[in-house]
C-alpha cells in the first residue's frame, strides 16, 4: 500500500509543537546493511539541502520551541556541514544527538561529543566480529566496538540499539557484551520492513511504531518532511517552499498521523511510550529499523 497525502488542502490543523527533529542530513554511509529502512550507502548524496538550508531549519525550529535535534542519514558525520550544524545547534540552545555507525570517529567529532548538551547513539549487531560484520557487510565490527568503548571512557552520554534479526541469542549476547564495557543504555528494536528490508510491493504505513509525528518530525536531505525517518516516503511538505511552522501544523501532516495511527498493527516501539531518539529513555532505533 502507498500513502497519498493531499498537499493541495492547506488549512492548518492544531497540533502541539514537536520536541525533537531529525535532521536526516544524507544518503551517503560507508555501509550497504541489507536491512537499512531508507537505502543508504556509499553512493548516496547529500541531497539538495544546503548549509544556508539546514541554518534556516535549526533557527525555524528553535523558535518553534524544539529543545531536542538528531543528527542522522546515512551517516551522518560524512556530510561537510554536520560539525558546523551542531555548533549553530548548541548555539541555539537545543540538545544535539548523533546517530553514527561509529566506524570512523575523526578528532574534530570527538571533540563535539565532548560538549555539554551532545550525545551519541548506534546500533549494534552482535558481540561476535562475524556475526556483526554480516549485518554490515564490512569488517566493522572491531571499529564500532572500540568508538562505544571510547564514548563510554570519555564520560559521554551514550544509547545503543541492538537491532533484533532473529536470533533471540544473538541479542542476549550483544547485551552482556556491551554491559562489559560500561553501556547501561541499551534497547533492542526489530527490522522495518522499509528500504532494503522491504518485504511487500508498497509501503505501508503499518510496519512503523504508529507513534510517528508525535511531538516529532523529520526532514531529508531533499528538504522533504515526514512524521519520522523511517516514514520519509510519506511527505507532507518542503522546507525549500514552505516555513517549517506551516508545515507541521498543517492538513497534509495531521492527515499522514491519521493514516499512521488507524494502520498500525505493532503498537508504541518502546515500552516506556516514548519512541524519539535523544529523548533520555528511549530506545527506538531508526537507523536500522
Amino acid at each position: 500500500m502507498t500513502i497519498t497525502i493531499d498537499h493541495q488542502r492547506t488549512k492548518p490543523a492544531t497540533r502541539q509543537a514537536p520536541r525533537m527533529l531529525w535532521l536526516d542530513l544524507t544518503r551517503k554511509c560507508q555501509l550497504a546493511c541489507s536491512h537499512c529502512y531508507n537505502d543508504s550507502g556509499p553512493e548516496g548524496t547529500h541531497g539538495t539541502m544546503t548549509r544556508a538550508d539546514w541554518d534556516r531549519v535549526l533557527d525555524q525550529a528553535a523558535a518553534l520551541g524544539v529543545e531536542h535535534i538528531q543528527l542522522i542519514g546515512g551517516e551522518p558525520t560524512l556530510h561537510p556541514d554536520a560539525l558546523h550544524l551542531v555548533d549553530h545547534a548548541l548555539a541555539l540552545g537545543l540538545q544535539v544527538e548523533i546517530f553514527s555507525n561509529l566506524v570512523s570517529i575523526p578528532a574534530p567529532w570527538w571533540e563535539r561529543l565532548d560538549r555539554p548538551g551532545v550525545s551519541v547513539a548506534t546500533s549494534y549487531y552482535s558481540g561476535d566480529a562475524s556475526e556483526h560484520n554480516t549485518v554490515t557487510g564490512r569488517p566493522t565490527h572491531a571499529r564500532t566496538r572500540a568508538n562505544i568503548q571510547t564514548a563510554v571512557d570519555r564520560g559521554i552520554p551514550i544509547r545503543v540499539g541492538i537491532i533484533d534479526t532473529g536470533d533471540p541469542g544473538r541479542v542476549e549476547a550483544a547485551r552482556r557484551d556491551l554491559e562489559t564495557i560500561g553501556v547501561d543504555r541499551i534497547r533492542v528494536d526489530r527490522v522495518r520492513p522499509y528500504g532494503r528490508a522491504a518485504t511487500g510491493p508498497g509501503l505501508d504505513p503499518a510496519g512503523l511504531c504508529g507513534q510517528c509525528g508525535s511531538g516529532r518530525a523529520a526532514i531529508g536531505p531533499d528538504g522533504a518532511v515526514s512524521p519520522c525517518v523511517i516514514s520519509a516516503w510519506m511527505s507532507v511538505g518542503n522546507v525549500h517552499t514552505d516555513g517549517l511552522a506551516d508545515i507541521l501544523a498543517g492538513t497534509a501532516m495531521a492527515e499522514a498521523n491519521t493514516q499512521i495511527r488507524a494502520a498500525s498493527r505493532t503498537g508504541k516501539c518502546d515500552p516506556d511510550g516514548e519512541c524519539s531518539p535523544g529523548f533520555p529513555g528511549s530506545g527506538c532505533s531508526p537507523r536500522t529499523a
